[in-house]
């Protein structure tokens, strides 16, 4: 979809405000994975939604992508790029991790 990636990782606060439940990889860490990867160029951490526009424009986004759970819930931001919801991964997340964990602790 493009020559540059830049990705927002949420902060583990924004995780938490989200979900009511810290992810099981701190951001640090989440950092370091996705700093890793050969396609992406550059990673932020994302501190709030409510700056999502800002973060758009700070980073000259022209396409945003999220999955499509959060389909529409960013067309708002079509006046500044492209939105583009993509399906997830199947059993990757981190409800599914501990759901699997805790039928295994069983």
């Amino acid at each position: 979809m493009g020559n540059h990636l830049t990705v927002g990782v949420s902060t583990d606060a924004l995780n938490y405000d989200k979900k009511q439940r810290y992810p099981i990889y701190e951001q640090s860490a989440r950092v370091k994975i996705i700093s890793s990867l050969q396609f992406v160029d550059a990673v932020f951490l994302e501190h709030s939604l409510d700056m999502k526009a800002e973060y758009l424009r700070q980073h000259q986004a022209d396409i945003l992508v999220m999955g499509d759970d959060w389909q529409g819930k960013f067309d708002c931001f079509k006046d500044i790029c492209e939105v583009i919801y993509l399906p997830r991964t199947p059993s990757i997340s981190t409800t599914e991790i501990i759901e699997v964990v805790h039928s295994l602790s069983k």
